[in-house]
């Protein structure tokens, strides 16, 4: 796996991965040139961690042909309070609405997501985060 990033001005960075797609960075700070107009890096962390695991909780879900209507993953994490200020602690809230999965159903899956399968979680669990999740059923 290998990505580029490159400046577009001031704070502003592309990032490209090996086919072409582009995420953007940018700083919420003014003072180092930052114009608030992408997300900070650390955001796009978090972010990812939900979107790494919510491809796992959706794919399964798919596989055992339960209805999704819709879904949601909130993350609330907290950081370090001195430099570098990296993620302690991180829970996710998984918020799934369909008539015919069960919240036992739910719960297994996360639980593969986030023992399993989801890398994300993993690096953030070997990097002393502790991750923990709640999953709701809304029919």
């Amino acid at each position: 796996m290998k990505a580029t990033l490159k400046l577009e001005k001031e704070m502003r960075l592309a990032g490209y991965n090996e086919l072409g797609r582009v995420t953007y960075f940018d700083s919420h700070h003014p003072q180092p040139g930052g114009e608030d107009s992408a997300a900070t890096p650390l955001e796009v962390m978090l972010q990812s961690l939900g979107g790494c695991t919510a491809m796992d909780v959706l794919s399964m879900l798919r596989k055992m042909n339960k209805t999704i209507e819709e879904f949601n993953i909130e993350l609330d994490a907290e950081r370090a309070e001195t430099h570098p200020k990296i993620f302690t602690k991180v829970k996710l809230i998984y918020n799934l609405k369909s008539p015919d999965a069960t919240i036992d159903e739910l719960n297994n899956i996360i639980n593969l997501s986030q023992n399993k399968f989801c890398s994300v979680s993993a690096m953030f669990k070997k990097a002393g985060c502790k991750v923990s999740w709640e999953a709701n059923i809304h029919d």
